[in-house]
């Protein structure tokens, strides 16, 4: 009798056993293979995608990329969920390929990709980004006083893109007015913090600076109480790529620059190493490489030029002066693309003094 009873509950506990196996599995593959979920960390592609956006990222539009990291815990990313426990391990690195998708990255796409600056993790570990890839391989990329050119051609700004402005009133700009032209932001540091921040401005008037999307700017200039809104450019800043000291760039004026495709034979010298450094040393598996005196060798071989390997993309994101993007780390490389971000399919506003679910953004698809 006891028999029977322990091969039924042998039985159960099997089923659910192969059903969670079963599960993980088909999950690991559609993850894989077709679409994987993703959330918006930051605010740097506001306001086209909002902290708190859970999106659809698809694969089968570039093609799905083979494993590189094979030993990895499923549906896990660098660490074990909740804790700092990597979830993987290196040991064994595979060749890297890219399956058939329907379509290219094509110029406005909005990409997540792999962080290629972050170091210490093989390229398929590193954190997951999100933003618009503006320059696509072969094209030559510039920015004028915040306007982005490509080949020569001016591209048109997303009707939500944030940059920073200057706001002259003749009063205290209240919580009211803030909320009615969604100037405010959550901030998990200061919860409920609005993003007006006091500046100096002219006697007796009140000054600010604000991340806003044109068309709210041009919202306030109609206010009785305001002045003046004016966009605030950046100034020169050594920081940004490709960090060359003979370059007086900054985010808002940067290039004309390059962007580097398969098969360009590219001459190295002393005035280009810096942006393409990183593509020699640590993008296309080059081993031991020197740059000495404007000499370059690889592996021994001294070589006058060199030719590139993969496809590299130019990202940006929405809000022009908020986002950490080529501007600052340069090309990220094709076997770093993971998808294209298609649909919001959640969207969830932490800000405590609004509603949490942000109904109107549900299964909104990305432009």
């Amino acid at each position: 009798m006891s028999n029977k009873k322990d091969k039924k509950k042998k039985g159960v506990v099997q089923e659910w056993t192969d059903a969670l196996i079963f599960a993980v599995i088909a999950a690991t593959l559609i993850r894989w293979a077709a679409f994987e979920a993703f959330t918006i960390p930051t605010s740097s592609m506001e306001k086209s995608l909002l902290v708190g956006d859970y999106l659809f990222v698809s694969k089968v539009h570039y093609g799905p990329r083979t494993p590189k990291t094979v030993l990895q815990l499923p549906l896990t990313h660098q660490t074990i969920w909740g804790t700092q426990i990597p979830s993987f391990l290196d040991w064994i690195q595979l060749p890297q390929f890219r399956l058939p998708g329907f379509t290219d990255v094509k110029n406005n796409d909005v990409v997540v990709f792999n962080y290629p600056a972050e170091e210490g993790f093989p390229s398929d570990m590193k954190l997951n980004y999100i933003k618009r890839c503006i320059g696509i391989a072969g094209d030559t990329l510039q920015i004028k006083n915040q306007e982005v050119f490509i080949n020569g051609n001016r591209v048109e700004v997303p009707e939500d893109s944030e940059t920073q402005y200057r706001i002259v009133s003749k009063t205290q700009i209240g919580k009211r007015t803030l909320e009615r032209y969604n100037v405010y932001a959550y901030d998990h540091m200061n919860v409920g913090h609005y993003k007006l921040k006091m500046i100096p401005g002219p006697e007796g008037k009140f000054s600010y600076s604000a991340m806003l999307p044109l068309h709210t700017a041009k919202e306030l200039r109609k206010l009785d109480f305001i002045e003046s809104v004016e966009k605030i450019y950046a100034r020169e800043d050594p920081s940004v790529f490709p960090q060359n000291p003979n370059n007086v760039w900054s985010i808002d004026n940067f290039g004309p620059l390059y962007i580097p495709k398969e098969g360009d034979v590219v001459k190295i010298t002393k005035d280009n190493w810096s942006q393409y450094e990183d593509i020699i040393t640590k993008y296309e598996d080059n081993e031991n490489v020197v740059f000495k005196d404007g000499q370059l060798s690889i592996d021994g071989q001294v070589q006058d030029t060199y030719i590139i390997k993969q496809n590299y993309y130019f990202m940006m994101g929405d809000n022009r002066h908020n986002s950490l993007d080529s501007r600052y780390w340069g090309y990220v490389p094709a076997d770093h693309i993971i998808g294209k971000a298609v649909m919001v399919w959640m969207s969830m506003d932490r800000n405590p003094d609004a509603s949490a679910v942000r109904w109107r953004r549900i299964f909104n698809f990305i432009d």
